[in-house]
């Protein structure tokens, strides 16, 4: 699986590809809270990062555009998570880092 978390064009980058699914996101910041990082760019929330079912599953979901669809959603492996929400808090894009511990405690 290959994954890619830099900044880019003034943003930050998200993407991990593998053979089944593709999740790429361009933030400003990340949103903690206590089960979801929220990905925000210009002020509005573009996707997120939840706990599916309590444990065992981390989902991304972007919102999208088009007409009819919500968002889309894949899973995505914590290792990812992790390195997304290192990188973010060392390049100064969390709002909030307490809350960004609260979730490490409780989802990674």
């Amino acid at each position: 699986m290959k994954q890619l978390v830099t900044e880019q064009d003034g943003r930050m980058l998200a993407r991990i590809e593998s053979d089944d699914r593709v999740f790429e996101v361009s933030f400003d910041e990340i949103e903690p809270t206590d089960v979801t990082l929220r990905f925000r760019r210009d002020g509005e929330r573009v996707g997120s990062i939840y706990n599916d079912d309590g444990t065992s599953r981390t989902m991304a979901r972007l919102t999208t555009a088009r007409e009819g669809t919500d968002f889309i959603s894949v899973e995505v492996p914590k290792a990812f998570v992790d390195d997304l929400l290192d990188a973010a808090v060392e390049a100064d894009r969390v709002t909030d880092e307490t809350a960004a511990e609260g979730y490490r405690l409780r989802v990674l």
